[in-house]
This record gives structure tokens, C-alpha cells and sequence, in this order.
């Protein structure tokens, strides 16, 4: 491939320009010929499409589409995302070929490494495909975070975010102490993920026999690239077994009621022996005043 510049991608025009569709004399053997009609690499010896480049650069190539057939073939073309064809349609005459420029452009804050990308064309019913490699230059960078650690239920959940520019194969490590002492501490072990660039991804941590009652901080260590990137993150917790404490919550208001009740009535009880001392007394007075 060619590079162009890390300018904007040339017009519509400016690419038909270089289109050129010519009508030549097809020579030598497609890479492809099912059914007759092929697409390839322009020239020889290529059986996908290789380039380089960094972020915003512009880079050039062409694709062949030969039809060694006796009649005048149409064929739709389709790219990645990152691929501008010259044309979306050719129409190629019989026992000849078309060449269509294309151009690759890489997005700003792409990181390193390398992508693959096709370009697909469709004619007759069949379909063929050509691979395009593009290797993205920059600065490798590993960076790795552990966020918002919590535990819920029987399991510790957690998220992982590669802020590098290279994919990472993460190793976690997990411990948590109690009031009395450590209760897990699990050694470090490489995770079944491959975490790339910018992404951000939610996990969880089994923890089987988790303590019913007691205050636990919890710590998650997570490390990548050998070792050479590490971070940590930490949360505390308090286990209560709510339905015993409801129940002792419960039993302790019926026994704070029936004392209450039974103050109340030895008070009653205290209060009727004066009641009826004082009716005699006011009795007697009044058999007094009579006689």
C-alpha cells in the first residue's frame, strides 16, 4: 500500500479520477476463479492486502476485478468501516478486468496492533472476499484498573479497564480479613480474558462460605504484562443475619409487654383494698350522724 498523507480522505471525484476502469486484456491466473469471475490484490503474488501506518494517516492501494467470462459483469463492492472504495458498482466487460483504488484511513486514537479489515464483492449470486492487514504503529502502552468492588450474595463482583493501548491478559488476586483475622486469601491467578484496548468489563469472584455475622474489608489485586502493571481496590462490608435479629428484636418486645402488663395489674390490685377502706369509713360516718 501507499501512503497518501494523514490529510482528509480525497473526494468522490478525485478518486473516480483514479479509478480508470480499464479494459485490458486479462493475463495470467486470478487468485480466485470460481465460477469464472475473480477479485485480487493488484499484481501478482499478493494474496491479501499488508500495510502500515499510525493514527490519521491515509494509505492507498488497488483491488483487480477480472472477469475472464464472454459476457459484461456488474459487481458490488463493500469495505470495513475504515475503507473508501473509489466506487461502490464497476460493471466489467467480458475477458477483461477492472481496477478500483481504494483508500485506508486510520482513525485518530487508534492504538496499537493489528487489525484485519475485507473487502467484499457480489455478483452472479456468489460472493468473494479479500482480506486487508493493517498494522497500526504508536506507543505500547500497558495500563489496568480494578473499579467498584462490592459483594453481593455469595459472590464478589468487580470491573476491569484496560486505560492502555495493548491488550492485556489480566491476573487477580484476592483477600479479605474479618474482625477476628484473614478469611480468604486466594494467590494470584491469570484470568480466562484477553481485555483490549479502552475496554471495561464486569466480573465476579465466587466466595462459598462467606461469613453470616462480621465486618470484613475486602481487597481485589489485579496485575498484567509480567507483573509490570498493578492495581488495587478495596471495600468493606458487615454481614447481620436479619431474620435472627428480628426474631430477638420480636421475642424482647413480647417479654417488654408482659412486664408491662404485669406491673399495670399489681397496681390495680395495690389501688382496690384503699378504695374499699375508704367506702367503710364514709359508711361508718354516715350510721354515726344517724343515731
Amino acid at each position: 500500500m501507499r501512503v497518501l498523507s494523514p490529510s482528509p480522505v480525497p473526494s468522490r471525484h478525485r478518486l473516480l479520477g483514479l479509478l480508470g476502469l480499464l479494459a485490458l486484456l486479462s493475463t495470467g491466473t486470478p487468485a480466485v476463479a470460481a465460477e469464472g469471475w475473480s477479485v485480487t490484490p493488484l499484481g501478482t503474488g499478493r494474496p491479501y492486502f499488508y500495510a502500515e501506518g499510525t493514527p490519521k494517516m491515509v494509505l492507498q492501494d488497488t483491488l483487480s476485478v477480472r472477469n475472464p467470462t464472454k459476457r459484461t459483469l456488474a459487481v458490488r463492492l463493500t469495505g470495513s468501516s475504515w475503507i473508501t472504495l473509489a466506487a461502490p458498482e464497476v460493471e466489467v466487460p467480458a475477458r477483461t478486468r477492472a481496477d478500483v483504488p481504494f483508500t485506508v484511513r486510520v482513525p485518530e486514537g487508534t492504538p496499537p496492533g493489528d487489525r484485519t479489515a475485507t473487502i467484499t464483492a457480489r455478483a452472479s449470486g456468489r460472493t468473494a472476499t479479500v482480506r486487508v492487514r493493517l498494522r497500526v504503529g504508536g506507543p505500547r502502552l500497558a495500563a489496568l484498573t480494578v473499579e467498584h468492588v462490592a459483594v453481593r450474595g455469595d459472590r464478589i463482583a468487580y470491573e476491569l479497564v484496560n486505560r492502555g493501548t495493548i491488550a492485556l491478559t489480566p491476573t487477580l488476586a484476592v483477600r479479605a480479613d474479618g474482625v477476628l483475622g484473614p478469611l480468604l486469601d486466594r494467590a494470584p491467578r491469570t484470568l480466562p480474558v484477553r481485555l483490549p484496548p479502552g475496554r471495561r468489563l464486569a466480573l465476579t469472584e465466587p466466595w462459598p462460605g462467606r461469613p453470616g455475622f462480621d465486618a470484613v474489608d475486602v481487597r481485589l489485586t489485579v496485575t498484567a504484562a509480567d507483573g509490570t502493571v498493578r492495581d488495587e481496590a478495596s471495600t468493606s462490608v458487615r454481614f447481620v443475619p436479619w431474620g435472627a435479629v428480628a426474631g430477638v428484636a420480636g421475642a424482647l418486645t413480647a417479654g417488654g409487654a408482659l412486664v408491662v402488663v404485669r406491673r399495670l395489674g399489681r397496681r390495680r390490685r395495690g389501688k382496690q383494698p384503699r378504695a374499699q377502706q375508704e367506702l367503710v369509713a364514709r359508711t361508718d360516718g354516715l350510721t354515726g350522724a344517724m343515731t
